[in-house]
């Protein structure tokens, strides 16, 4: 207590004293003087009254509680202390109310008035301002805790009684009270803040000032400590005033009835404060933003505030709501039409759309749409807040899509139902509301209207009034409609049934008026609009830009102009030369190879679709816009790089956002923010919503999307890593939300910059994937693996050999695979490449990355929660890479068992998965380590029991056959013993339902076959960066081939072994014979390109394996023999079309074939007899390999007398073989004229000709002719058929000449040989035959036909007419005279006509030497031959069925010729005047 020394000390102290008399009175003990108990209490007492202060004796009791500022320190001496501080405090207590009484019995007024003067005339001194402080409304530092301290004396007196709360507050509200004060009056429980609203309702008026004064003061600058107290404040008086107002207590007395209402009008009397405040036209919004901001962070605080129930809660945010909706209902439904566009997400006031969430927050989506509907049905509504609140929903709530179509639905079943305009206004601008937001958040409005009203099913469809009540409705929002809205309703109007189409028309002329007012014609409309309602009317020039980029997309994808252009030029002419051709033909630097633009270009320049003037002005301004950029003049974008620095702000927030670990609603925000900003970049969608998810077309060479576009790209890629790596280090990607799914929604909504994301992900991968750090690694896996799980949301991609395929008729089975639309993650992760060490290198951390992140993010019960794709390459990399990954420790947990464990992935899968992730995070783990760690985690393992994600052995050898051997990981060692394990340990021993070949040694070879046949077959064309160009020789195909050879020969050996010698080797020939026959047009030159790639690949497997294995031996009871069938069927069905030249083998595959016949043999009792047998069977069954035999018979000789020599110890050649020798001896004997009366050899004619042509074509004067002199020899009957089979090879040589002519002498040499064979036959019919198709009438000359191409077959009426106008009269005489001459004669010459009316004769040569035969001449000869041939053959000549026949096909083809039939080979019973008319002739 404040006592005052000097009343207790003697008068004779107060003097002054030396300091030795000070020290010399302490020497003794002043004695002690005796006073009474009596006397000394009375002394005190006088003391006390003589100098007490009841002000200061209040602050003194108060000063005892420990918890005000300073004093805290002298009382807080332990718990030892208790008893004395409250002993103290007692009494302090004891000497205020002692003298309170005291004082009030003097004056003469009761204790309770006298306390309530003192204590408020203590505040009043304490909280008066001071002149220099211009701010009246908080209190100082200093002010506020001398107040704490005097309230906590005056607790005391309210204790004891003697305090009037209520009296203090009439008293103090007489003043100029202060709202601090109050609370502190409030928080200390003696003036509790109800009492104060229900004692005086101006109270509320002054509270509701008091309270936005204190918003007011909320500035940037102010210190922490007083921005905390005012939100203390104002959250204190907030609960405060929730909780009297919203609990239920009392509510049946009016009293509390009227309270209540003045607490909800406190509380709406700041709402509408608040709204106001942030509304822009209500004045400047940066003036009320900050005191907004503090009302609004109140609303956070009060809902988790522990003293306010949830029910109440709960009532006050539904009021709020309320409230906000309904707050100054000013604008009309029309207002609402014509604004909307304005009122979406990302141009709302933050503040607002933050009110929104905090009012939410205690409800779920149906409740609060329930509300909205309510509120709709039974208030007048502000309808900014209204559709502000429905998109606030829509972006923060992913459930809300869904709720809204419901809501919808039911709106719109009540107005058909009822005829109820307000539900079907209320319907269409919520609806229109929700395609503002985009495709991530609701369908497009063109979508919802379709789907609404596009069918018989709608709503609308079920009566006449139905349809007029909708046509009426829609007929009068016509005068308030945006523009892109009459677009919809135009271009996908409403079903109305054939009898009311009038009632339509009716309002389509409207619409289209209320455009052309507008100054938005329908004619200005583009092709291609997007009419989704989702965004501004775009500009015409825009618009028609727009159009240009999906006509020449289009063009790119089918090779084709787009109808809708074609129909422009015709019946939309003025935009078509106005806004189409000007968009289209843009002055730029044109690339040197064309691209997809220029030919589009070039096409309509071909259909006359652009004026000669106009593209003449194009291609010199493009030459001026050359010149202009290699001079350096170059003009930035206007505006781009305040979009971009826009653009990354937005992001930069993004990432600050996920790196503190905001709410999904927060994130949801920004990304909202981050699509308006993109739609700003790019404000027309390149695709129009109704032709749905269009493939995007991937191109290779110039960049396809604008510099601006790239910048985007670059930073939409950027911010997605930072991201990704940012929010990891707060959670992993399990625990981070839908922000990253929610990202790539975004950028599905913005197809041009998705296209342009495409081609960059395109090129970076393959390019410089191997440049790439961690952090980009990681983020680029992500987003794959996002775009992967959007799923059909997702457009497909074309690669870029989509183009070219899909105008191609390749009827491959490879090509049509390869030209297909493929999903994006399948797309790009087939141009990771994997053929050199550092691409794998790349591959294996990308891969890696994305699986690790797909696991994480997804939950364990998903199926598919990265792209297969990615999977199985990592299945190929990881063993290859790290070879402790080859050992699988547990069986059950890799392929092939673990079958039971259905029960799925475990909850610690998704743990192993969490793990991983913070280990391929974490930069002190090696990479090897985090790959080992995931081979093994379980939830990666459980992904190979899906049928998905297995590598079958096809899939694994296309990716060994397309690694470079030079620049390989592995060395050849290496490489040999991982291939073998891959073999001999993994796929050999798996089952077929695993991806393996079930223990089975032949379907292992057939699959090594066919995957090297479709690595030669099947390059793809689209392979980006070092791979593509990848030389075919450094591959690593010679060492799958070891391994082929190795299985084949164990395979053979194996199965002689088990079957007493039996080995069967079809399956080699079934391979080719299944990709052979898939060719459907054996004619068409597609298929013969194909069928001959096929072949070769095959022969270039098959000359590499044992010639043995292609012969199989079979068992005839206790004999073996040689089982050729499989071979010659080979060679009659396939190798025959594939020849070049036509009608024979190539030496190679014919010495591989023959080798493998003798070499089969010793499996035979007798070798000889079995090679006899085969060489006979190839006379019957197949020729081209006997004539080949019979052509390469000099070089084979060598090989198989050696080979027989090993095999026979020496015996002699078998008796085939044997005759081969003779025949080939007798030919160079008889070409050399040394015959010496040798007879001919007893061989087949076939054989006999194919030894002579081969000795005549090898002389060094073969240039000269056949010898006709020596060829005469020949003419008995019993050797024509040679001379027969003779012409036939020359006659295949004159066809290869005109297919693949190498100079005029190649033809006339070939003519020439055919010359002279021909008049050595011409008097029999046996030469006719060869120019017969497949029939029983050919005879022994069938071989000749089953020996040749087919394209050689259908030219043999070319041939025929080739060399019959070159005989001279003399032989053309005795020609005629053989039977059937004029039938083959009329037959080839209809042929040939059929040929060149198909276009299937050779195409004539660029350059074409003056002495060839030109092909298109020979037509012009042959109908004069035929007409002279038919003069010259007597009447008899044709049988009456063959007369029929020709007249049938001439007339069809030549009239003139079947005219010339009938007149000359009549019956002579027609009369003289037939006779008359002939001569001419």
């Amino acid at each position: 207590m404040s006592l005052e020394v000097s009343t207790v000390s003697a008068p004779s102290q107060s003097q002054k004293a030396s300091l030795s008399s000070l020290l010399a009175s302490r020497n003794g003990k002043r004695p002690r003087e005796h006073v009474s108990a009596v006397e000394l209490q009375e002394a005190a007492i006088q003391l006390l009254n003589s100098n007490q202060n009841l002000s200061d004796l209040l602050l003194e009791v108060g000063q005892q509680s420990p918890k005000f500022g300073k004093f805290s320190l002298y009382w807080d001496a332990g718990e030892k202390d208790a008893p004395d501080r409250c002993l103290v405090q007692k009494t302090g207590t004891s000497f205020l109310l002692s003298e309170l009484q005291r004082q009030s019995e003097e004056l003469g007024v009761p204790v309770g008035v006298l306390s309530v003067r003192v204590v408020l005339d203590r505040v009043l001194e304490i909280t008066t301002p001071a002149e220099k402080d211009e701010d009246h409304t908080l209190l100082s530092p200093v002010q506020r805790t001398q107040l704490c301290v005097l309230l906590q004396s005056t607790r005391e007196l309210l204790s004891a009684g003697t305090f009037s709360p209520r009296l203090l507050w009439q008293e103090y509200w007489k003043t100029q009270p202060r709202l601090e004060v109050v609370y502190h009056l409030h928080a200390e429980n003696i003036l509790a803040l109800e009492d104060l609203l229900e004692s005086d309702d101006r109270v509320r008026i002054w509270l509701v000032k008091q309270l936005q004064a204190l918003c007011g003061l909320a500035h940037a600058q102010e210190e922490e400590e007083e921005g905390e107290v005012r939100q203390k404040i104002l959250s204190a008086i907030m609960c405060a005033l929730v909780r009297a107002g919203f609990e239920e207590a009392q509510v049946t007395a009016s009293a509390s009835r009227k309270f209540s209402q003045r607490c909800h009008s406190v509380l709406d009397d700041m709402l509408s404060w608040l709204l106001d405040s942030v509304n822009p036209s209500q004045g400047p919004l940066e003036q009320g933003k900050a005191a907004a901001e503090a009302w609004v962070r109140v609303f956070e605080v009060s809902l988790s505030h522990a003293s306010v129930l949830g029910e109440a809660l709960r009532r006050f945010c539904t009021r709020s709501l309320t409230h906000i909706l309904t707050h100054c209902p000013r604008l009309k439904v029309s207002d609402a039409i014509a604004m909307q566009s304005n009122w979406t997400f990302a141009k709302t006031n933050p503040l607002l759309t933050s009110l929104f969430c905090k009012l939410c927050v205690l409800f779920s989506v149906e409740e609060l749409l329930s509300h909205l509907q309510q509120v709709l049905e039974s208030h007048e509504v502000n309808w900014q807040h209204v559709l502000c609140c429905l998109s606030t929903l829509l972006v923060y709530h992913s459930d809300a899509q869904h709720c809204l179509k419901e809501m919808l639905s039911r709106l719109l079943s009540t107005a058909f139902e009822a005829y109820d305009l307000e539900s079907m206004i209320t319907a269409f601008l919520l609806a229109r509301q929700g395609a503002l937001e985009g495709p991530t958040v609701f369908p497009s409005y063109s979508d919802w209207f379709k789907l609404a009203f596009g069918g018989a099913s709608g709503y609308h469809g079920n009566s006449k009034k139905s349809l007029v009540f909708l046509l009426k409705f829609l007929s009068d929002l016509v005068p308030f409609d945006p523009p892109q809205y009459l677009k919809v309703h135009i271009l996908h109007p409403p079903y109305v049934p054939a009898k009311h189409r009038s009632l339509l028309q009716e309002y389509v002329s409207l619409a289209k008026t209320r455009l052309a007012d507008l100054k938005v014609s329908v004619e200005e409309m583009g092709l291609y609009e997007d009419v989704s309602g989702a965004a501004e009317t775009v500009q015409p020039q825009h618009q028609a830009q727009q159009d240009v980029e999906k006509a020449v997309s289009l063009f790119e994808s089918t090779g084709k102009i787009s109808a809708m252009v074609m129909e422009a030029s015709i019946f939309r002419r003025p935009y078509f030369l106005s806004r189409f051709l000007p968009a289209l033909l843009t002055p730029r630097v044109l690339p040197v190879k064309a691209d997809a633009r220029m030919n589009f270009i070039e096409a309509l320049r071909r259909a006359d679709k652009i004026p000669a003037a106009v593209y003449s002005s194009y291609t010199e301004s493009c030459q001026s816009e050359t010149q202009r950029q290699q001079s350096g003049v170059e003009g930035p974008v206007e505006g781009s790089e305040a979009l971009l620095a826009v653009l990354r702000a937005q992001l930069q927030e993004l990432r600050r956002l996920l790196s503190s670990g905001a709410k999904q609603g927060d994130v949801s925000a920004q990304l909202a923010r981050v699509s308006d900003t993109l739609s700003e970049v790019s404000p027309e969608p390149l695709e129009e919503k109704e032709v749905g998810h269009a493939a995007v077309q991937l191109h290779t060479g110039a960049p396809s999307s604008s510099e601006l576009h790239t910048k985007v790209v670059n930073a939409l890629l950027r911010s997605f890593c930072q991201c990704l790596l940012d929010a990891s280090r707060v959670s992993p990607p399990s625990r981070q939300g839908a922000w990253a799914a929610q990202f790539v929604k975004l950028l599905l909504g913005h197809r041009r910059l998705l296209a342009a994301l495409l081609h960059r992900l395109w090129d970076l991968l393959p390019n410089q994937g191997h440049s790439l750090g961690a952090a980009h690694v990681l983020g680029l896996a992500a987003l794959l693996v996002q775009l992967h799980a959007a799923g059909p949301q997702c457009p497909m991609v074309l690669p870029p050999s989509s183009s070219s395929c899909s105008s191609s008729s390749s009827s491959s089975s490879s090509s049509s695979e390869s030209c297909r639309p493929l999903p994006v993650s399948e797309a790009l992760s087939a141009v990771l490449p994997t053929h050199t060490a550092d691409h794998m290198n790349f591959s294996l951390r990308f891969c890696v990355a994305a699986v690790s992140y797909g696991l994480c993010s997804s939950p364990p019960q998903e199926q598919q929660p990265v792209p297969s794709s990615l999977y199985k390459k990592l299945l190929y990399l990881v063993p290859r890479l790290v070879p402790e990954a080859r050992v699988e420790p547990e069986r059950g947990a890799g392929r092939g068992a673990g079958r039971g464990q259905e029960e799925g992935v475990s909850a610690g899968a998704g743990e192993d998965a969490e793990e991983q992730w913070h280990r391929l995070t974490d930069p002190n783990i090696t990479l090897t380590k985090s790959v080992l760690e995931l081979w093994r985690c379980e939830s990666f393992c459980s992904l190979r029991k899906l049928p998905e994600y297995l590598l079958s052995f096809p899939e694994w050898l296309s990716l060994e056959l397309r690694v470079q051997r030079s620049q390989d990981a592995l060395s050849d060692p290496q490489r040999l013993e991982y291939e073998q394990w891959v073999c001999e340990q993994l796929y050999l021993p798996s089952a077929v339902e695993e991806g393996g070949c079930g223990a089975d040694m032949r379907r292992a070879c057939t699959a090594i076959l066919e995957a090297i046949m479709d690595t030669s077959a099947s390059a793809q064309p689209w392979q980006q960066g070092p791979e593509a160009t990848a030389p075919h020789t450094d591959t690593c195909l010679p060492d799958v081939l070891c391994r082929l050879q190795e299985m084949v020969c164990e395979l053979q050996m194996t199965e002689r072994l088990q079957s007493a010698g039996e080995a069967d080797a079809r399956f080699l020939f079934d391979v080719v014979a299944r990709r052979c026959f898939k060719a459907p047009d054996s004619q068409s030159l597609s298929s013969t390109l194909s069928l001959q790639q096929t072949l070769h690949a095959w022969n270039r497997v098959v000359l590499a394996l044992p010639a043995v294995c292609l012969i199989p031996v079979r068992s005839e009871g206790a004999r073996k023999t040689l089982d050729c069938q499989p071979l010659m069927e080979h060679v009659n069905q396939y190798q025959r079309k594939a020849c070049s030249p036509a009608g024979l083998l190539p030496y190679h595959l014919t010495a591989h074939f023959l080798r493998g016949i003798v070499g089969a043999s010793v499996c035979c009792e007798r070798p000889a007899a079995a090679i006899n047998r085969a060489v006979s069977e190839m006379n019957q069954h197949c020729p081209l390999l006997l004539a080949s035999v019979g052509r390469w018979w000099a070089g084979l000789c060598p090989v198989l007398a050696s080979q027989w020599s090993r095999l026979s110890d020496g015996d002699a050649l078998p008796e085939r073989l044997q005759l081969l020798v003779h025949c080939h001896s007798w030919a160079r004997r008889w070409v050399r004229g040394d015959t010496g009366g040798a007879a001919v050899p007893s061989a087949p004619p076939l054989l006999l000709a194919a030894c002579l042509r081969q000795q005549w074509s090898s002389r060094p004067d073969a240039s000269q002719g056949t010898g006709a002199e020596k060829l005469a020899q020949l003419q008995q009957q019993q050797h024509r058929p040679v001379l027969v089979f003779l012409l036939f090879f020359c006659i295949t040589d004159l066809l290869n000449a005109y297919l693949s002519p190498q100079g005029a002498e190649s033809v006339m040499q070939a003519q020439k040989q055919c010359c002279e064979i021909l008049p050595l036959l011409v008097d029999s019919a046996d030469w006719l035959q060869l120019f017969h198709s497949q029939t029983a009438e050919q005879g022994q000359y069938l071989s000749a036909t089953n020996m040749s191409t087919e394209e050689n077959n259908r030219l043999m009426p070319l041939a025929f007419y080739s060399l019959v106008p070159c005989l001279d009269a003399a032989v053309l005489n005795w020609a005629v005279r053989a039977p059937g001459f004029l039938y083959t004669a009329a037959v080839s010459y209809c042929k040939l006509l059929q040929l060149f009316l198909d276009g299937q004769t050779p195409p004539p040569q660029p350059e074409v030497s003056p002495q060839q035969v030109d092909v298109s001449q020979v037509l012009s000869k042959a109908q004069q031959t035929l007409l002279k041939i038919i003069t010259l053959s007597p009447s008899g000549c044709l049988t009456h069925k063959q007369r029929s026949e020709l007249g049938a096909l001439c007339g069809a083809l030549d009239p003139e010729v079947a005219a010339t039939l009938t007149m000359q080979l009549s019956p002579p019973d027609l009369g003289p005047a037939f006779s008359q008319e002939l001569d001419f002739l």
